[in-house]
C-alpha cells in the first residue's frame, strides 16, 4: 500500500506540468486527484485483467497489461478517463490514471474466545458513495481515532454470533490502545461471495458495529445499484495502516 501512495504521489507530480498548461487547470487537477470508481480488481487467467464497475457492468484498463496487486482479487480506488477500445465486446475501455487497493478481507465466523482479539473499539460508518454493498464485497468507509505513531487498527468482520439471523454481521475495531489522536478516514473490503454463494439475490445483510454514541447497525443490499459518486475531499488519510 505504501508503495502504491508513493506511485500516486509520482503520477501526479508527473502530469503536473501538463495540468498547469491548461486552461482549465483547476479542474483538471480535481478530477486527477479524486477517485473516479471503485472497482473490483480482477486478474484474468491469461494475467490480464478486468475492473468489474458495477453488479452488471465492466471495465478493461487498456494501458495496464496486468494487475499490479498480481493474482489476488481486491477492492480499489480508481481515476480512469475513458479511452477507445479495440475491443469487439461491448466493455468498455479506459486508460488508469491512478489506482489504490482497498485492504480487502475475507468474514470470520465469531468464536467467544476471540472477543479480546477482536476488539470494542469506537468508530462510525460514514455514509458515503464507496460505502456499498456491491459486485459480493462489504465495502466501508470508516472512521476514527488515530494517534501519531501510525499504529496498525485491526477491523474484522464477524458472522454466526445469532443463530436465528444467518445474514447479521458484526465489524469490530481493535485499535491496539491507539485512542487518543484526532478523527480519520479509511477504507476496508470484505469478500462475501463463498460466504452467501447459495443465498438468493438481492439479499438485505444487516451490519453492527461499536460507534462513539453507542452500538448502532444498517442494513445493505446485495445487487444495488450504487449511489452517484460524491465530490468529498475529505482524505482517506489511514489506508495504509488498517488490517
Amino acid at each position: 500500500m505504501k508503495k502504491l501512495n508513493l506511485l500516486i504521489g509520482s503520477l501526479i507530480l508527473a502530469i503536473a506540468p501538463i495540468i498547469q498548461s491548461c486552461d482549465n487547470d483547476g479542474d483538471n487537477t480535481l478530477y486527477l486527484l479524486q477517485p473516479t470508481a471503485l472497482v473490483t480488481v480482477c486478474p484474468q487467467p491469461d494475467e490480464s485483467v478486468i475492473f468489474q464497475l458495477t453488479d452488471d457492468e465492466q471495465i478493461i484498463p487498456l494501458n495496464m497489461k496486468k494487475s499490479p496487486f498480481g493474482s489476488k482479487e481486491v477492492r480499489a480506488l480508481v481515476n480512469y478517463s475513458p479511452a477507445e477500445s479495440d475491443d469487439a465486446t461491448s466493455v468498455k475501455g479506459v486508460n488508469v490514471n491512478w489506482i489504490d487497493s482497498i485492504r480487502t478481507k475475507m468474514p470470520v465466523q465469531f468464536n467467544e474466545a476471540d472477543i479480546n482479539k477482536y476488539g470494542n473499539d469506537p468508530l462510525e460508518i460514514v455514509d458515503d458513495w464507496v460505502t456499498v454493498a456491491e459486485d459480493g464485497y462489504l465495502t466501508l468507509r470508516i472512521r476514527t481515532v488515530w494517534g501519531p505513531g501510525r499504529i496498525p487498527h485491526l477491523l474484522t468482520l464477524t458472522y454466526g454470533r445469532s443463530e436465528a439471523d444467518a445474514m447479521e454481521f458484526e465489524l469490530h475495531h481493535n485499535a491496539d490502545g491507539d485512542v487518543a489522536g484526532k478523527l480519520g478516514d479509511a477504507m476496508i473490503a470484505f469478500n462475501l461471495n463463498q460466504l452467501l454463494a447459495d443465498v438468493q439475490r438481492p439479499a438485505k445483510i444487516k451490519l453492527k458495529w461499536h460507534s462513539f454514541t453507542g452500538e448502532k447497525s444498517a442494513e445493505f443490499t446485495f445487487n444495488s445499484n450504487r449511489r452517484p459518486v460524491s465530490n468529498s475531499a475529505e482524505p482517506l488519510s489511514y489506508n495504509n495502516i488498517v488490517e
